[in-house]
This record gives C-alpha cells, structure tokens and sequence, in this order.
C-alpha cells in the first residue's frame, strides 16, 4: 500500500479544491465572489412627494387640458375632478360670480364639470399654458377671440364637439349639468388633429424643494370678496399643509365628499370692468403690471407680476426682483380687484 506524505497530500487536497472551483465558475478560470447588495439608502418622504409631484406633473411633455366649471350659484355645486386639477384659475364674471379654468395633467379625470361657457379673459391665461381648452359655449367676445389668437378648442355646442359631454339634470332646462372627462377631452383633442405634446411648461415655475416663506406676515385665513354675495376662503391645515378652500365660509366640498385643498395660492390683483357691449359681462385686463400677494405654509409676502401681451407669460417676482418659485403642490391664482375687502391673517 503506497503511502503519502503530508507535504503530498496538502497537495492533492489544494488541487481538488482548485477542480472544484474551476467547476462552479463555469470552467471559465474566474473564481466567483459573493458580495451582499447594498441596500439603496431610504429616501426621505418629502422628497418622495416632490419627485412624484415633479415626474406627473412639470418633468412630461402631456399638453394640459384645461376645462371651464360653473360656479354661478349653489345649482353648480358640487363640483366633480376640480380636486384633481393640478393648477387652478379663479375669475369672476357677471352677477358677482365666480368661475374656474382648471388645469389637468398626468390623470385620467373620469368626470370634471360642470362645465361651462368661456368668457375672453380666460383665454390669457390658457395661453400661457399652451393648453386644449375646453368649455361648453362661449360669451360674443370669446368666440370671436379663440380663432383669432388660435386657440384649440373644444367646444360642446358646436358640432361633433357636443359628443364627448354628457348631462345630469337636477331639474328640467339645469344648465349647471355638462360633464366630460378626460379620455373623452383627449380622444376628441387628438381626433380634431390638435397636438398632443407641448414643451411649453407654463407661467408658474416651482422650487425643488419645499420652502418656508422668511415673511413675518401670518396667512392661517384668507377671505377674498368677489362682491357681496359670493366669497372664495382659505384656512390654513397644519398638519397637511394645505389651505382647505371654503365657498362663503362653507368647506368646498367635491362631488367624491373630498374638501378641496391646495398647497399654494397666488392673489393676483387686477380690477375688473363692464365689458361695454350692452350686456352684464366682465372685462379683465392682463396686460401691464400689478401687485398681489403669494401664499404658503401659513405665511404670505407681497409679490409683483407683469405681462406682455395676451399670449405671454405672466411673469411673478418676490419683493426683492427675484424670480417667484412656489411650493411643488397644487396652485390656485385667484385673480381678484384691488379695490376687494381682502383679509390675510
């Protein structure tokens, strides 16, 4: 019986050894080396909500919808998918009123309205936003004006446009009961050959981050008086830093039971006047300059804004000349005379 010495047998075992791992590697001659994965590091929620906020809404090229709603009176109310809107105007119009553009991007809205006519000076605004605007009928000067200054439209009296709209009457002849969606508006818009892509990101510019406004002006409430049967309130939600909105000191509640809710508000004065065509209808000026005020997070500091022309930006400044970048969140601007009982506190 042949025997082996030790220095002989180390060898052979460190040759089996190397065979057994000549083997697992593939016979490629590599050894394989284990390394435990690195657990990615957990991000901060905040930023969560901002990245989520950024990717649906600024970082895309969806061109925006926007849609007019009623608020002529408590018949318009609730309101369906103003909730998802993700930026919001607030106009008034004849008799003391109010009514809304509201701006979508990034959702599928199954039901926004209702909807409602257009009325020329929003179309300054839409304009900014290089948005499909959407509206059911329409003032003299508004019809006139949205061919001329080339507007996509998509308008519910007039011809296949009154397909994508449905009705639901609380009475006989309720006009306050057209209602769309989002599907409908985008299938009819692509249908119609408007452009679906914009690289126009609109007049409102974001910060990155959230940010604290330095002013020692406290904005818990907001009272903003259209005229005197109709004002349009905001009260500051600490815990979701929100401002819940409120239609004459009632929570503006939508048709899914959800109080309406927003992270910013731009107060843009502008005075309003009689149109001039015999009629009850509003004039808005939007060209020129003015003061307003940009609030947030419970606090409020003075701003300025200029504008060109009808179809330039409006352009929002601190008091300091910088540019105004508002929270990542939902905006609403609630256009509003100078001369307004307006309440900040």
């Amino acid at each position: 019986m042949k025997k082996f010495g030790k220095k002989s047998l180390v060898v052979k075992m460190l040759l089996l050894v190397l065979s057994v791992i000549f083997i697992l590697s593939g016979c490629s001659g590599k050894s394989i080396v284990e390394v435990e994965p690195t657990a990615e590091p957990t991000k901060d929620p905040q930023a969560l909500e901002i990245e989520a906020f950024f990717n649906r809404y600024v970082n895309t090229d969806e061109r925006p919808v926007a849609v007019m709603i009623d608020n002529d009176d408590k018949n318009s109310r609730p309101h369906a998918g103003l909730n998802e809107a993700y930026l919001i105007y607030e106009l008034v119009v004849e008799g003391g009123a109010t009514r809304f553009m509201a701006l979508f991007r990034g959702v599928d809205t199954e039901k926004i309205g209702p909807v409602r006519s257009s009325r020329h000076y929003f179309l300054d605004y839409a304009l900014e936003h290089d948005v499909i605007y959407t509206h059911f009928g329409w003032s003299p000067r508004a019809q006139q004006d949205i061919p001329a200054l080339g507007v996509n439209n998509i308008n519910g009296v007039t011809g296949n446009d009154a397909g994508i709209f449905w009705r639901e009457e609380k009475y006989k002849g309720d006009w306050h009961s057209a209602f769309t969606s989002i599907e409908k508006i985008r299938s009819h818009a692509e249908a119609k050959g408007y452009k679906m892509e914009t690289q126009n990101q609109g007049s409102i510019k974001y910060a990155d981050k959230y940010i604290s406004l330095t002013s020692s002006v406290t904005a818990n409430s907001v009272s903003l008086p259209y005229s005197t049967h109709y004002r349009t309130g905001y009260t500051y939600n600490s815990e979701t830093g929100l401002y819940e909105k409120s239609i004459n000191g009632a929570p503006h509640v939508m048709q899914s039971g959800e109080v309406l809710a927003v992270k910013n508000i731009i107060v843009q004065l502008i005075p309003d006047t009689a149109l001039g065509d015999g009629s009850a209808r509003r004039n808005i000026n939007s060209i020129g300059s003015g003061k307003g005020y940009y609030i947030t997070g419970g606090a409020c500091e003075e701003i300025t804004w200029t504008k060109s022309s009808r179809s330039g930006d409006t352009i929002y400044k601190r008091a300091d000349g910088s540019e105004l970048l508002v929270n990542p969140g939902k905006t609403i601007v609630n256009i509003i005379a100078p001369a307004s009982a307006i309440v900040i506190e």
